[in-house]
């Protein structure tokens, strides 16, 4: 077979082209809805509608903390609001990231890991949100969930360091420059909420990446020694 006929997403695993196709078929969702050929007239407001009902709330978090009182369909927003964007540019670049990070990150991790680490980031994104912020707007997209499987590719990175005899710190570029960028749109909108579940959602891919790493982060040196 000529391997210039061979998609491009041969390439790339399952669960990262599942991941993928799930954002992005949801966003044309939508945008088929707003265009007005879905839903009638009622399609309109089917982004709005899914934001209020699946995205994260400050508000409605501390109601729940404050009444001690934890049902399943608000609980169920920690994994739902990372599906939903607020347009096809935010949809797109998050789509993006998956394929290119998701790809390094799932080569080492496993599927079901990749998949944990992508929820889990997300949900450690969200608590940080309500924790540490106090905003009034949603939190919504997969940028968090994004930021975690950047800090399972820093964990490689990290590892491959480790191997080497080179500095750790070298592994902590990507963060620190999309760190930089996230801070920088932060202080032009005055809005930090994101910044904080994004790094938030960054360092539970990092740590989660000791327990979810096939044999911790001793197989992955043996893995990259192999490479």
């Amino acid at each position: 077979m000529d391997r210039h006929n061979v998609s491009p997403f041969n390439a790339l695993p399952p669960v990262v082209v599942a991941l993928a196709v799930v954002i992005f078929g949801l966003e044309v969702m939508f945008q088929a809805a707003t265009a007005g050929f879905l839903g009638g007239q009622g399609g309109i407001g089917w982004r709005l509608n899914a934001i209020r009902d699946y995205a994260v709330f400050d508000e409605i978090a501390r109601a729940m903390w404050v009444n001690n009182i934890w049902p399943a369909s608000e609980l169920l927003r920690l994994v739902t609001y990372p599906l939903i964007h607020t347009g096809f540019a935010h949809a797109a670049f998050v789509v993006v990231f998956i394929l290119a990070i998701g790809k390094m990150v799932a080569e080492v991790f496993s599927p079901l890991a990749f998949v944990a680490l992508f929820l889990g980031s997300a949900i450690m994104g969200a608590i940080g949100f309500v924790v540490l912020m106090n905003s009034p707007y949603p939190l919504v997209g997969g940028y968090p969930g994004v930021y975690g499987l950047i800090g399972a590719f820093t964990f490689i990175l990290w590892t491959r360091e480790h191997l080497r005899g080179g500095p750790g710190y070298r592994a902590f570029g990507l963060i620190g420059m999309l760190l930089a960028i996230q801070l920088l749109f932060g202080l032009i909108g005055g809005e930090f909420g994101n910044v904080v579940a994004d790094l938030s959602g960054f360092v539970a891919g990092f740590l989660m990446s000791f327990v979810l790493s096939p044999g911790g982060w001793q197989r992955v040196l043996s893995k990259l020694r192999s490479r």
